[in-house]
């Protein structure tokens, strides 16, 4: 197992989604290059306007539209945590939490988890094979 995927476990299963909140002390270049990465990741998985992303919970693709990126950004571990706010393709409002580590000199997004769906907090499901 790598080990970005060993963090995401280990935050997953040890770690309370408390995504909501925001760090006073991730600041300046550092505030920037996780926004950018969130942002180019948002990006990169965009097709036809539509932000595309699996979701095991319901198994099936889910076709979004980005709303905003919201402006807080926790740490936890090695891991930066913020979330965006979507709509589905049937007008659900889903809250999706995206995971970004050190890369190098930057930052790079790892990970999009639905978070909410229309206000309703659900958990995260893993498994480990």
């Amino acid at each position: 197992m790598s080990r970005a995927c060993l963090i995401l476990l280990l935050t997953w299963t040890l770690v309370p989604p408390v995504w909501a909140a925001d760090d006073p002390s991730i600041q300046g270049e550092l505030r920037q290059q996780v926004r950018a990465s969130m942002e180019q990741f948002v990006k990169d998985r965009t097709v036809n306007e539509t932000f595309l992303l699996y979701d095991p919970i319901e198994d099936r693709l889910l076709r979004l539209e980005l709303e905003k990126l919201h402006d807080g950004i926790v740490k936890k571990g090695e891991l930066y945590v913020s979330c965006a706010d979507f709509k589905d393709q049937s007008g659900r409002a889903l809250d999706v939490d995206l995971f970004v580590l050190p890369a190098g000199n930057g930052m790079q997004t790892t990970q999009a988890v639905v978070h909410k769906v229309d206000g309703k907090k659900r958990q995260y499901q893993l498994e480990v094979h």
